[in-house]
């Protein structure tokens, strides 16, 4: 199993995915539903997580050759897309692309809100979609699949945990706490975003790295 790739894997999918940021629309969207009921919601929530990233995984590059988009384009456009929400993260805001207001609107009504939208768009959104993709196409070999598959499994993990502990979280960090671990993984976000822009252009334009 690839160390290196396992662990710059889990700490991009897990900036991007910031469960933390998902934790006060977690507590909104289970304010007036029972223990046991909300312990199905987390589960229904990880499991869909962990399924949307799978498939993206498996799936996404094919998906990409059939509409004929490069992967070093592909890296271009998921790094502004990334970028855009590390920006919106370190402002403490939800980035439109995650989640927009008719959709915080439509989950009021919806029985399936641990699905759409908690689990899709707000934790696994375009932007993890997009770095998986990314993700896959660096894995070569068995160990790097194997490797992305536990990276996948992690996230999911901590998911779990911190829907799981949410009420806790929010007493002891308050939203103060909260956006200031949003805003670090904001941080770490962009500076991803702004390496796989980097890899992208110097892909697709390779003259510019030789005159570098």
């Amino acid at each position: 199993m690839n160390l290196h790739f396992l662990a710059t894997s889990f700490i991009s999918l897990l900036a991007i995915l910031n469960p933390m940021g998902a934790v006060p629309m977690y507590l909104a969207l289970s304010s007036h539903t029972p223990a046991p009921a909300r312990r199905r919601m987390i589960i229904a929530a990880s499991l869909a997580v962990a399924a949307t990233l799978i498939l993206s995984a498996v799936a996404g590059t094919s998906l990409l050759k059939f509409f004929g988009i490069s992967m070093s384009a592909f890296r271009v456009a998921g790094g502004i897309l990334l970028l855009l929400i590390g920006l919106s993260m370190l402002h403490a805001n939800v980035s439109r692309a995650k989640q927009t207001p008719e959709e915080v609107d439509e989950a009021a009504d919806k029985q399936s809100a641990a699905i759409v939208p908690l689990a899709v768009p707000i934790i696994s959104g375009p932007g993890s979609i997009t770095t998986v993709i990314i993700l896959s196409e660096k894995a070569h070999d068995l160990a790097h699949w194997t490797s992305l598959g536990v990276v996948i499994v992690a996230c999911s993990s901590v998911v779990f945990v911190l829907l799981l502990i949410a009420d806790r979280l929010q007493r002891l960090l308050g939203t103060t706490g909260v956006n200031i671990v949003s805003r670090v993984m904001g941080l770490v976000l962009a500076s991803i975003a702004v390496q796989f822009i980097f890899d992208g252009v110097r892909e697709l334009l390779p003259g510019l790295a030789h005159a570098a």
